[in-house]
């Protein structure tokens, strides 16, 4: 995957664990206008397959979800 993507906002959710990365996560997405994506980065080993099932359920696409150096990072584009 693109780590280039350009991202409007930033959160570093690193230390932290569920449910508070999507927590932290929805509360930003919601301030973000149609289409301005929001990047994520986390090492909660939960975060994967939390990340997956919130964009599901929102309906606000996970346009990048990939591991590196030790944690993960995810790109949510607000719908």
């Amino acid at each position: 995957m693109d780590l280039a993507v350009s991202s409007k906002a930033q959160l570093d959710a690193r230390g932290l664990f569920c449910p508070m990365p999507i927590l932290k996560a929805s509360e930003l997405l919601g301030s973000l206008d149609r289409g301005e994506q929001l990047e994520v980065l986390a090492d909660d080993p939960a975060a994967p397959s939390d990340f997956v099932a919130f964009a599901k359920r929102t309906g606000n696409p996970l346009v990048a979800n990939e591991e590196k150096d030790g944690f993960y990072r995810f790109v949510l584009e607000h719908k």
